[in-house]
């Protein structure tokens, strides 16, 4: 029911989808009596949007969830194994061309086929099944175990976890399944702005684990002046990051993580 929930709502942590609905919203009003408050909401939804897709507010808004962890110390020791964290695959547009689709989190898995190399000993785990409330084509996991066989990775260091449909599932299935040793190191493998909420629900679940972040979308606080090229790019930007934020607030609320923000 909370997968559901949250779901739904999220369509509403989306900030183009607020200020398109406020928008139309505005836009029928103004066939009303209420067309002057209609044509207000209408004028503030566009200029909001400009400011969302234009504006350098979505790197302001992701930078501090990027910059929260820091990149991976390998001096420290090697891992037992490395955990892949699913969102990177689209499952409904793979079932329909017959290959593995990736998208713009696709370093999720690429960085899998570098650490397999260079931790040749390392269990190599994915966790992500289905997280779609319609056009479900499968889970993310059988596409990730093809993928990485056609990195050389051989079939018996692979466990893949196809339940989770969200990151507090990816957490919980994981432990499940791994049941990690005291002492071993264990590196969990996700974009940089969703390390914060990845690392508190693994927490939360009993495994200690160490942040590996990929997939940066900022270069660092220079980007904080550099406003974006087209509207697409900036909303994309900001809705990322807004998301990730309204799901650290609900995952703190529901009792999912044990600190609003986790720090290192």
């Amino acid at each position: 029911m909370f997968f559901v929930l949250a779901k739904i709502l999220g369509f509403f942590a989306l900030p183009s989808n607020v200020l398109i609905s406020v928008g139309v919203i505005g836009v029928v009003l103004m066939a009303t009596r209420f067309a002057r408050a209609g044509r207000r909401l209408a004028v503030i939804a566009l200029i909001l949007i400009a400011i969302a897709g234009y504006s350098p507010l979505g790197n302001a808004l992701i930078l501090p969830l990027e910059d929260r962890f820091p990149q991976w110390d390998a001096g420290r020791g090697v891992p037992a194994g490395i955990i892949s964290i699913g969102g990177a695959l689209e499952t409904v547009v793979a079932s329909e061309r017959h290959q593995v689709a990736l998208n713009e989190a696709a370093e999720r898995v690429t960085a899998i086929a570098e650490l397999a190399r260079r931790y040749p000993e390392a269990r190599i785990v994915f966790t992500g099944g289905s997280g779609n409330l319609i056009y479900d084509a499968g889970s993310e996991a059988e596409l990730a175990g093809r993928l990485f066989e056609s990195f050389g990775i051989a079939k018996a260091r692979i466990t893949l976890e196809d339940r989770s449909r969200d990151t507090a599932e990816n957490a919980r299935f994981t432990q499940e399944l791994v049941q990690p040793k005291p002492g071993e190191r264990w590196l969990i493998v996700t974009s940089a702005y969703h390390v914060p909420r990845t690392m508190g629900v693994f927490r939360a679940a009993g495994f200690a684990a160490e942040a590996y972040p990929v997939d940066y979308r900022t270069r660092g606080p220079s980007d904080l002046l550099r406003p974006f090229n087209n509207l697409g790019d900036g909303l994309r930007r900001t809705d990322t990051a807004a998301r990730e934020w309204v799901g650290l607030l609900i995952y703190r609320l529901s009792g999912r993580t044990r600190a609003l923000f986790p720090a290192p």
